[in-house]
């Protein structure tokens, strides 16, 4: 996306100068594979509808910046304007989406077909790409990989047929604001919460029932009291650090922890 883009659905009163602020003070973490700068040629391919000939670059000094998918999510942990952490959660859902269209609409259309008979390279590549979107039981990520720890997160709770558990110690905003987008029942368990956000949400939300206890260490998941996932993050530290999501297949483990729930 461009930064101009960006910044208009951010409400950056400065318009891009504001994202050019906040990345220049975070630049590590915007790698070029995060955010990069479109070439002369390729900001009048992306350019020359918006603005008039004799003005490609709509009067800016320099071409523009485009994020990628990870910078999008990493712009949107240093960004800070009234809008930004809804506008973020509503970018990360039309990813989840286009993912998800992806996985199962793509290899139904035809000119699929039609590459594949090409050479034998292709059909291995697009094998190995297509293979990415089969379901795994164990996932690791790595510091910055903060959408894509959200994105299998939203995954895991649409997999939720009527009811989710939820287990950590530090429940915030973050959280509540993924459960707001699910019909799903939910129990949180937790020792420590911000009240406010609690109440305000269950002003408007009725499908989440809290409940403090102060003995649990590790995060966990249960979906219809019969699928179990072990996050060795919080739920609101998901991609700021290295940590592994893992479905546990022992029954034994989920009925002896849904004994001690009980």
């Amino acid at each position: 996306m461009l930064d101009s883009d960006l910044a208009k659905l951010y409400e950056c009163k400065n318009g891009t100068k504001t994202i050019n602020l906040a990345v220049k003070r975070h630049i590590n973490r915007f790698p070029e594979r995060f955010m990069f700068q479109l070439t002369d040629e390729e900001s009048k391919l992306y350019l020359r509808f918006q603005f008039e000939t004799s003005n490609i670059k709509g009067g800016r000094r320099y071409n523009p910046y485009v994020f990628t998918e990870q910078g999008i999510a990493m712009l949107a942990t240093v960004l800070r304007t009234p809008v930004a952490e809804e506008v973020s959660i509503r970018i990360m859902d039309a990813f989840v989406a286009m993912r998800k269209y992806i996985s199962t609409n793509l290899i139904e259309q035809k000119y699929i077909n039609d590459l594949v008979l090409k050479d034998s390279r292709r059909i291995d590549l697009l094998e190995d790409a297509f293979s990415s979107f089969k379901e795994k039981n164990n996932h690791i990520f790595f510091e910055g990989q903060i959408y894509d720890a959200y994105s299998l997160m939203m995954k895991i709770f649409e997999k939720a047929e009527s009811s989710i558990i939820i287990i950590d110690n530090y429940i915030n905003k973050n959280i509540l604001d993924i459960l707001s987008k699910t019909n799903k029942q939910v129990t949180l368990i937790t020792n420590k919460y911000k009240i406010q956000d609690y109440e305000k949400y269950k002003e408007q939300y009725n499908n989440i029932t809290l409940v403090v206890n102060n003995s649990f260490h590790d995060r966990f998941i249960i979906l219809d009291k019969k699928d179990l996932y072990h996050s060795g993050a919080s739920f609101k530290d998901l991609g700021k650090k290295c940590f592994a999501i893992t479905k546990i297949e022992s029954k034994e483990i989920l009925e002896s922890l849904l004994d001690k729930l009980e």
